[in-house]
């Protein structure tokens, strides 16, 4: 059971808790205030990188497309690397972070030119929409139990091969239906994929809370700043694709 404070994001007790029992050097253990440092290190990366690009794009309209597919597989391959060493959070997370803003920057320049305020309020809406879940959590309303880990995460993979494939098709000059189609099918799908993201939030924040709670390694606290700023990275672009359909 985790340990609550007044600590209004997460609770730092249980890290002090856990080196208290131990005895062990808070230094080398992963801790709630740390991670939060190094995803607002993450965030700032992923900002500056994006307002770059949207300033190039917005002079070189022909640099859209190749920087769009070069964050997208870039940032797909580091994400992969991660995931499976996660002792390399230290240095990949910044580099995903940077790769990352190639892509957003890019598709938001893109959509921005053919609508024109769609980036403000998707940014407006992907942060309310975080505040949100983070408050869900932290109330106790909605709690990652294992069932609830286990349903996101089959839907977050099914998500995930969707679009792979889809990708693939475009590659060829073909499309996946209703998934880019601004029909009441295809806005049904963003909004499912809207919540799978949001709900995404929740497991990363038991991760981060879990994780100081037993003590993990101090690389842990990159690790769970890269998995808040994927989840943020991803609701982005899906409440980016919502507001394109809805705008048809």
């Amino acid at each position: 059971m985790a340990l609550t404070s007044s600590n209004p994001i997460l609770s730092e007790n249980s890290f002090n808790r856990h080196a208290y029992l131990t005895g062990e050097d808070p230094g080398t253990m992963m801790s709630i205030n740390g991670t939060l440092n190094k995803a607002l290190i993450l965030a700032v990366l992923v900002v500056a990188s994006s307002v770059l690009v949207w300033q190039a794009v917005a002079a070189n309209q022909s640099l859209a497309m190749p920087l769009l597919i070069a964050g997208a597989l870039g940032g797909l391959i580091i994400a992969l690397v991660i995931n499976f060493k996660m002792e390399s959070a230290p240095i990949l997370a910044p580099a995903y972070a940077v790769v990352e803003g190639l892509f957003i920057g890019s598709i938001s320049q893109i959509l921005n030119v053919r609508y024109p305020g769609i980036v403000a309020q998707a940014i407006v809406i992907t942060l309310a929409i975080m505040l949100t879940m983070l408050g869900l959590y932290r109330t106790g309303i909605i709690k990652a139990s294992p069932m609830f880990v286990k349903i996101v995460s089959i839907c977050t993979i099914g998500i995930g091969v969707t679009y792979l494939i889809s990708f693939g098709m475009a590659m060829f000059g073909s499309r996946m239906p209703f998934i880019h189609e601004s029909t009441p099918l295809g806005i049904g799908i963003s909004l499912f994929t809207c919540g799978i993201a949001a709900l995404n939030f929740i497991i990363d924040f038991d991760m981060i809370e879990k994780g100081a709670e037993r003590g993990q390694p101090k690389y842990m606290e990159w690790f769970g700043a890269f998995g808040l700023m994927v989840t943020l990275v991803w609701l982005y672009i899906e409440v980016l694709r919502l507001l394109r359909k809805l705008r048809g």
